[in-house]
C-alpha cells in the first residue's frame, strides 16, 4: 500500500480527499501547511506527495523547492494541486520541481491516474 502525504490547509478539501484516497487503499498522512509538509516528508518518507500550492507558513512552491533540494526527499514524486488553473501555473509548478500537476476541483479518476503513473516511475 502506497503512503501518500497530503499537504492541504483547507479542512473540507483535506477531509474529503483523504477519505476518498483511503477508500482506494492508500495510506494517507496529512500536513496542514508547507512547513509541516516538509517536516513530515523528511520524517515519514511518503511514496508520493500531493502538494497544495496556496499554503500558510510556507507556500507549496517553496516547500517543493526545499524537498527537491534535499537528498533524502528529492526522489519523492510531488503532484501540485491548485485552484489557480491559470495559464502558466502548470509550468510554474514543474519549474518548482513538481513531477505533475492537477487542478481543483479535484476529479478523483484523473488524480488517481496521475498518482499511479507517478508511483510507477519510482518503483
Amino acid at each position: 500500500m502506497a503512503k501518500l502525504l497530503l499537504v492541504e490547509d483547507n479542512e473540507m478539501n483535506r477531509d474529503m480527499l483523504s477519505r476518498r484516497l483511503m477508500r482506494k487503499g492508500y495510506d494517507v498522512i496529512i500536513a496542514v501547511d508547507g512547513g509541516e509538509g516538509v517536516q513530515m516528508a523528511q520524517s515519514q518518507k511518503p511514496d508520493l506527495i500531493l502538494m497544495d500550492m496556496s499554503l500558510p507558513v510556507l507556500d507549496g512552491w517553496t516547500a517543493t523547492k526545499q524537498l527537491k533540494a534535499a537528498d533524502e526527499t528529492k526522489a519523492i514524486p510531488i503532484i501540485a494541486l491548485t485552484a489557480h488553473a491559470m495559464s502558466g501555473d502548470k509550468e510554474k509548478a514543474l519549474e518548482a520541481g513538481c513531477d505533475d500537476y492537477d487542478s481543483k476541483p479535484i476529479e478523483l479518476p484523473r488524480l488517481l491516474d496521475k498518482i499511479e503513473a507517478n508511483l510507477k516511475k519510482v518503483s
